[in-house]
């Protein structure tokens, strides 16, 4: 009521005395907060209800504008450098930095209310925001449970971009490449060229595997052979072949052991080969254990061992009636 009256332009708001009013000479008529663009705008002849209206409107653009600007251009880049010392690549740092232009902008926002001098008015809306925003949440707990596990994969950095990662779901597991990470959902390209859009809560309320974490990576195999060959010869040939790639490191060195589940398998020996190699992606692993495994398995061939597959042998006798067509009808 008091901007209405104010728009008509000849009803007394109140005193000269009292603090943030602004009146006239004889101290008869004043608009209380009216802002120094108000006044600029009414001493250009405009009604004090209407300069006072359009003096918050410039005041709080202004200050919006500025304010936001300035923090983009100062704050953003600080921000940016202490997470480039936290040694984070820039797809983890843009959530993050997203999630800090929305805070600058809410701040800007509550600068230029100030500025306005609407500070009841934002005061009312906020009341209003936390409302609404305690029943969204209510509606929401997939959604925020989601965020909340996406701030702690920030915080703990299991994996990061490009990592090679596996998970359980359902009734077997999910592998493949990280290609982007985001408050709520991961999205990892699987090696069938699939993306899994994943929601960050399945991700850290299980286990997930990250054999590209560290430096080294130890890979094994096991190799069958025959009952009747020469277990320390198959052992020998396991050995020198790791020894001789290239990608296989020679410390930790390669070494063959029985095999801790299927040792003496019905048709085979079961020999466990274990090496490590360097800087390992899926890519490497799978290249390098198919080219260890198959030189080993000419070698094999060269010095008559078999790798054998499963077979049964059957004994006893089975009796068979020589009967025609007709007599069995009968």
């Amino acid at each position: 009521m008091k901007f209405l009256r104010a728009a008509r332009g000849g009803t007394q708001l109140g005193q000269s005395g009292g603090t943030g009013t602004d009146g006239d000479a004889t101290g008869n008529v004043t608009v209380e907060g009216i802002g120094p663009v108000g006044r600029t705008l009414r001493d250009f002849g405009l009604q004090p209800g209407v300069a006072k209206l359009l003096g918050a409107a410039i005041s709080f653009v202004i200050t919006l504008v500025v304010t936001y600007a300035l923090g983009r251009a100062i704050i953003v880049p600080l921000f940016g450098r202490a997470l480039d010392r936290r040694g984070l690549d820039f797809h983890e740092k843009k959530p993050i930095q997203r999630l800090l232009k929305v805070l600058l902008f809410f701040v800007a926002l509550a600068i230029a209310f100030r500025a306005a001098r609407l500070s009841g008015f934002f005061t009312s809306i906020t009341a209003i925001a936390a409302a609404a925003t305690l029943a969204i949440g209510l509606a929401l707990q997939d959604t925020l449970a989601n965020f909340v596990a996406g701030a702690f994969i920030y915080a703990d950095r299991p994996f990061r971009i490009g990592d090679w990662i596996e998970w359980p779901g359902g009734s077997g597991s999910y592998a493949g490449v990280v290609e982007d990470i985001t408050f709520r959902v991961t999205r990892v390209r699987t090696f069938d060229n699939e993306l899994l859009t994943v929601p960050n809560a399945v991700l850290t309320g299980g286990v997930i595997k990250n054999p590209v974490a560290n430096e080294e990576l130890r890979l094994q195999f096991t190799f069958g052979i025959g009952y009747e060959d020469d277990v320390e010869r198959a052992t020998e040939i396991i050995v020198e072949e790791a020894e001789k790639h290239p990608e296989i490191l020679d410390d930790p060195a390669p070494t063959v052991r029985l095999s801790t589940d299927n040792a003496l398998a019905d048709s085979y020996v079961g020999l466990t080969s274990r090496f490590w190699i360097a800087d390992p992606n899926r890519a490497d692993f799978l290249q390098i254990r198919g080219e260890y495994v198959t030189a080993v398995k000419q070698r094999f061939d060269d010095a008559g061992i078999d790798i054998p597959y499963p077979q049964v042998d059957l004994s006893g006798g089975v009796a068979v009636e020589n009967q025609s067509p007709i007599e069995r009808t009968e």
